[in-house]
Parts: structure tokens; C-alpha cells; sequence
């Protein structure tokens, strides 16, 4: 079974005027997952939509694509300071700094950030997925290296809000 961009949108948006709370689909080469409607997670997670996706605040979860799934767990947290807000990745796929190879990255440590602002970029099924900043503030860590595949809900970066 293939799966292509136009088929994955109108399914998706299918799904949105829809009752279905969850669906799995899976094909030859890729497997995704939508669920929404679901209990909120814990302060530090961020659900989020497939196309501008969320950063470390609660919300309304909507349909999401996930690709295939790396054997790895994502690597463990050091100590988190209580001061800072974990921006983790809301899907599976690959980080991206900036918006192509020869581009400047969206934010550099010490960046001043504002809502709306994109973050990185989280590619999956060939989408490219802008990470958008839900809040103000200063990034003071980033901790996954451009062009490495990432899962669900591991911390991208962390930001000191203000």
C-alpha cells in the first residue's frame, strides 16, 4: 500500500470533520498513527497538529502522521531545571535547524524567541513540519544535532521563558 502527500491531506482532513478518535494505518514503508482528543499530557509534553506544530504548553491534540519508528529509545534528560520549558518533539522524524542546508538556523543558544516564531523544523513522510514557539523567551539549551532523527516527546531544545 502507498501513501502519497495528497491521499495522506485528504485523509487528514477527513478525519477532522470526523468522530474517529483513533486510527493505525500501516503500509510497505510507513505506519501512522492519529489519535486526538486525548487526556492532556503532563506540563512538560507538548501535543500537537501536523502542520504548525506546538511548543511546550498543553493543546487541543489534532491528527498527527508518525513515520516508521527507530529501535533506539531517545536518549535520557539531564537534570532539568525547574526554570526552564522543554520544547520536545511533538511527532517522529528529523530535526532540522534550518529551513534549507544553506540557511542561517532558526535560533542559535542564547536566541531571543517570540510566539509564532519557528523553532526548527521536524521532517516526516517528507513534510516538513515548522516547529513554532508557543512562547517568549531565551533558548539556553539545544540538545539534538541538526539532520538526527527524533521521537516523539524527546526534548529538542529548552527555553528560559520570559
Amino acid at each position: 500500500m502507498q501513501l502519497d502527500n495528497n491521499q495522506l491531506h485528504a485523509l487528514l482532513t477527513f478525519l477532522e470533520g470526523s468522530d474517529i478518535q483513533e486510527l493505525k494505518l500501516e503500509g510497505e514503508d510507513f505506519r501512522l498513527e492519529v489519535r486526538r482528543n486525548l487526556p492532556a499530557p503532563p506540563p512538560v509534553a507538548a501535543p500537537a497538529a501536523y502542520a504548525p506544530v506546538a511548543m511546550a504548553a498543553p493543546v487541543p491534540a489534532a491528527p498527527a502522521p508518525a513515520a516508521p519508528q527507530p529501535p533506539s529509545a531517545p536518549p535520557a534528560a539531564a537534570a532539568v531545571r525547574a526554570d526552564l520549558v522543554d520544547v520536545t518533539a511533538p511527532m517522529v522524524g528529523t530535526f532540522y535547524r534550518a529551513a534549507s542546508p544553506g540557511d542561517p538556523p532558526f535560533v542559535e543558544l542564547g536566541s531571543a524567541i517570540s510566539v509564532g516564531q519557528p523553532v526548527c523544523i521536524l521532517e516526516a513522510m517528507k513534510l516538513m513540519n515548522e516547529l513554532e514557539a508557543e512562547m517568549s523567551g531565551q533558548v539556553v539549551e539545544i540538545l539534538v544535532e541538526n539532520g538526527t532523527p527524533v521521537e516523539f516527546g524527546q526534548v529538542l531544545m529548552r527555553v528560559k521563558p520570559g
